[in-house]
């Protein structure tokens, strides 16, 4: 589910001023550079599914952690296109792209230390042990999890832009190399959901559980010391096969570009000119990611709290509900895989594009509706032991919780994939590039995350806390997202979507 939720491609400059400096490279080469994803998206599975409850374990207050989320949309707004246009004009003796991956490779391993070691560098620097806040520990974590969403941003976007030089310009190579990308992504979800959901796996690295730092935050700690493992190892691999040729600039450069960063000038001008299709695309996406961030944002802590009764920081059943939460993500990462190869069948003439679109959003209500249904059903069915310790849920309301979890994998796969087929089309067009497209796709993702992320816990707490309140706009935002899509949205000539391939932003 994040995929990465807070990045939706490589910015205009990286299609349009990155023409192939060398030739096709070998598919061994390919799936090489592509496996990364799988490396940063196992890091993406974790934040989602582990790191808001960890943020409350820290000391602060459900109300104020989405705030710590705001990284994520800014940084996939300013870092992607800011990394992309440097790689394009690196001069390196590496080559273009790869010195971009190494850094931001690097730049990972040090936030995931920061963030893993949080809890024991505060309690070392004079954070309180026991459940009161740790003011240090929680700063220490901050910038750290600044830092990894930093150094993700700045690793995909080369890492795109990389896969774009070695297809050579050819049309079918670039949607393999998509394909194997979007392949990689899916294995780091299932992987980093697997993890999350394993409440046992600090036991592998002993050492990773401290006075500080107990199960919980051990097993997370554990979980980012193999999410840096795995990184490190798909990129080493990646970049010992790949040879780049120095960027070779055609004329010397205007020195009056040099005051400013030409690819936002160029991304936020062609708003002017935009195709009203385009705009309508960008309407219905931003209500679509209204929609979706509450739950991205906070699905496992829902399950720690509306569904398994727990209270951060107090017993077990808490961490029980986020690990099962965990395992939630796997089964709709699953459940997207497959899906996605439906929306490519519906998507070549069977059913309508709207249609698709506009019923996505609806079952997107749907699924977010039936979380109020599972928790009153949680609510209604508290058992406690003989010694008045609140027990698991029954079986059939953690089952319903986990459907919920799978059903959403389906509108899901139509979320990575229409909107972006579509934002290319229509943008191609108005004789724009895909690339400026997918730039500016990307406005109505990160804005509405931005948005999501300030707002949902000081919406919530009006309620008296909780995440109910926040998915409930989440499912009126996808009912109009899904009103729009089937009144407003123009169809694309028939066949139009048989050959793009989606994309998807954390």
């Amino acid at each position: 589910m994040a995929t990465q939720i807070d990045g939706a491609g490589p910015s205009s400059l990286e299609i349009q001023q990155s023409p192939p400096q060398q030739g096709k490279a070998p598919i061994r080469v390919i799936i090489a550079v592509a496996a990364i994803a799988a490396g940063v998206q196992f890091g993406w599975a974790l934040q989602l599914s582990l790191l808001t409850p960890y943020v409350q374990l820290l000391g602060v207050p459900h109300t104020w952690a989405a705030f710590v989320w705001l990284c994520g949309p800014i940084s996939g707004l300013l870092v992607q296109p800011i990394a992309g246009y440097y790689s394009d004009h690196c001069r390196s003796r590496f080559g273009r792209r790869r010195p971009f991956i190494a850094a931001g490779a690097a730049l990972v391993a040090v936030a995931v230390f920061l963030i893993g070691f949080a809890a024991d560098i505060g309690v070392a620097s004079g954070d309180p042990l026991g459940k009161a806040p740790k003011p240090r520990a929680t700063a220490v974590f901050v910038v750290g999890f600044w830092i990894l969403d930093v150094a993700n941003n700045m690793l995909q976007g080369p890492c795109r832009a990389l896969l774009a030089d070695l297809s050579g310009g050819e049309a079918r190579r670039m949607s393999t190399a998509n394909a194997l990308f979007s392949f990689f992504m899916a294995v780091g979800n299932v992987l980093g959901y697997a993890a999350g959901s394993y409440t046992h796996l600090y036991k592998i690295l002993p050492f990773s559980k401290t006075t500080a730092c107990e199960d919980y935050c051990a097993n997370l700690k554990t979980c980012f010391i193999i999410a840096i493992c795995l990184l490190l190892t798909t990129t080493v691999l990646a970049l010992l096969f790949v040879t780049e040729s120095p960027h070779q600039p055609a004329a010397a450069p205007d020195p009056a570009k040099k005051k400013q960063i030409p690819v936002f000038g160029e991304l936020f001008s062609s708003l002017k000119g935009l195709p009203r299709p385009m705009w309508i695309v960008m309407l219905v996406t931003a209500f679509n990611w209204v929609a979706w961030f509450p739950f991205l944002l906070f699905d496992t802590d829902w399950m720690g709290k509306e569904v398994y009764g727990g209270t951060v920081g107090v017993g077990t059943l808490y961490d029980q509900g986020v690990h099962a939460g965990a395992l939630g993500l796997m089964i709709n990462s699953v459940v997207l895989a497959f899906a996605s190869l439906g929306v490519q069948f519906l998507s070549k003439g069977y059913v309508g594009v709207k249609k698709i679109w506009g019923g996505a959003n609806f079952l997107l209500a749907i699924g977010l509706a039936m979380t109020v249904v599972v928790t009153k059903s949680a609510q209604g069915a508290r058992h406690h032991g003989p010694d008045g310790v609140l027990l698991k849920p029954e079986a059939g309301v953690k089952i319903g919780a986990l459907a919920i979890f799978g059903f959403l994998g389906i509108p899901l796969a139509v979320t990575f994939s229409i909107p972006f087929a579509l934002a290319s089309i229509f943008s191609s067009d108005s004789g724009s590039g895909q690339g400026l497209s997918l730039g500016l796709l990307n406005l109505a993702i990160v804005i509405p995350q931005m948005f999501v992320s300030v707002l949902s816990g000081p919406w919530d707490a009006l309620f008296g806390g909780g995440n109910i309140p926040a998915f409930i706009v989440g499912a009126v935002s996808a009912v109009v997202s899904g009103i729009l899509a089937f009144t407003l949205l123009p169809s694309p000539p028939t066949g139009a979507l048989t050959n793009l391939s989606g994309g998807g932003g954390h």
